[in-house]
């Protein structure tokens, strides 16, 4: 039996890999700052192999606290999921620094320090990283710098560290999704830190949390290292290097919206 950790567990992508991974057999530790929400989950599919530790992701002491609830419930780790995120829809310019220092803190710095926390029990089960990174990580979306600084920083780093972590055995799986059904951009954080007040602004497809937690278990299955599961995504990721000039202009007229 697995045993598998999801950060962001109580709602959007974390509860639908949660979901998908106790539909397999897996036993699951969960943790998701809504410690509320997360009772209900664990309630849900039931505690028999099920344990939640709710907290805040950027503090190192749940991180010691996750790992230490996992050796002595389940005595292993096979698959750490970081996926707990969050987001912001301002311009730079009108936007807190307080918002910048937390979209980062959340988004780069707790999914790296939890991996690096979580190494010795997953070189023991050879087991795998999946971490859930954004196209916005690849280019520049209007209304998002923090976010998108917040996701490049984490794709770089994670990049790094897969070669680092395959000398011992782990895989590391980074996953690019573009716009997804999901409470992340419904929470989006305003210029001031508290919620945003206009509607976001998208491209292409929106899909569902349930069909991208498909996709990465999948993914994950194939042991590959990355993920983009949206097309339209991807060739607009290319469009802003090979014609940068062009890609503002569309990107301009798509999310005027986000200048308000």
């Amino acid at each position: 039996m697995r045993v598998v950790l999801i950060t962001g567990a109580a709602s959007g992508l974390g509860w639908q890999l949660a979901r998908a991974c106790h539909a397999r057999g897996d036993a699951l530790l969960l943790t998701d700052i809504d410690s509320q929400g997360l009772a209900a989950r664990v309630d849900t599919l039931g505690a028999e192999r099920v344990l939640g530790v709710p907290g805040d992701i950027t503090d190192p002491a749940l991180h010691e606290q996750l790992l230490e609830a996992c050796r002595q419930r389940f005595g292993r780790l096979d698959v750490l999921f970081n996926n707990a995120g969050i987001t912001h829809r301002s311009p730079t310019v009108r936007t807190a620094p307080a918002v910048f220092r937390k979209v980062m803190a959340v988004d780069y710095h707790a999914p790296l320090e939890l991996t690096l926390a979580a190494l010795p029990l997953l070189r023991e089960s050879r087991g795998q990283v999946a971490a859930i990174g954004s196209m916005a990580g690849w280019m520049p979306v209007l209304g998002r710098a923090g976010y998108c600084a917040a996701k490049s920083a984490l794709s770089q780093a994670f990049e790094v560290l897969r070669a680092e972590i395959g000398l011992d055995g782990i895989g590391l799986l980074l996953v690019y999704p573009s716009f997804l059904d999901t409470p992340i951009d419904r929470n989006a954080l305003g210029a001031d830190g508290q919620p945003a007040r206009h509607a976001r602004s998208t491209i292409g497809n929106v899909r569902s949390a349930e069909w991208m937690a498909e996709a990465i278990l999948v993914a994950l299955r194939q042991r590959r290292e990355r993920l983009f599961p949206d097309r339209g995504s991807w060739l607009a990721s290319l469009l802003w290097r090979l014609a940068p000039a062009l890609y503002y202009r569309q990107m301009s007229r798509r999310f005027a919206g986000e200048l308000r």
